[in-house]
């Protein structure tokens, strides 16, 4: 657990650009502090928000390790860490599948974690 705290943070420019020429991509978020919950927002125009769906991908065991260790809730738990996801692209629906197939053939895990919605405000989870 301890090793895997002390990872560097990833630098997704040299994997992100490419695909800017590629994919319509509409916006783009790095998860750092202030996890899920708080960095995607940030890109989001007024009057649109984000359903995500945390089944749609594995979340690691450090996170889990430290909510059940700590104590501390779930909704707190997204708020603060990326739960095991470093960078969120945000494309039209009909781009998504196609872009985590590239994504996979540059040997990255990449998943379709939600979708965005009109009249949301944030990150709601189902």
């Amino acid at each position: 657990v301890g090793e895997e705290l002390l990872t560097p943070t990833r630098i997704y420019v040299p994997l992100v650009l490419p695909l800017l020429e590629r994919f319509d991509i509409r916006g783009m978020a790095h998860i750092t502090g202030g996890g899920l919950t708080e960095n995607i927002p940030r890109v989001l125009p007024p009057g649109l928000g984000v359903v995500l769906e945390p089944a749609r991908w594995p979340v690691p065991r450090v996170f889990r390790f430290i909510q059940e260790h700590g104590g501390v809730g779930e909704a707190e738990m997204f708020r603060t860490f990326n739960m095991g996801v470093g960078y969120v692209l945000i494309v039209p629906p009909a781009e998504a599948e196609d872009l985590v197939k590239e994504l996979a053939a540059q040997g990255e895990e990449a998943w379709v974690i939600g979708w965005v919605e009109r009249g949301l405000e944030g990150v709601v989870y189902r």
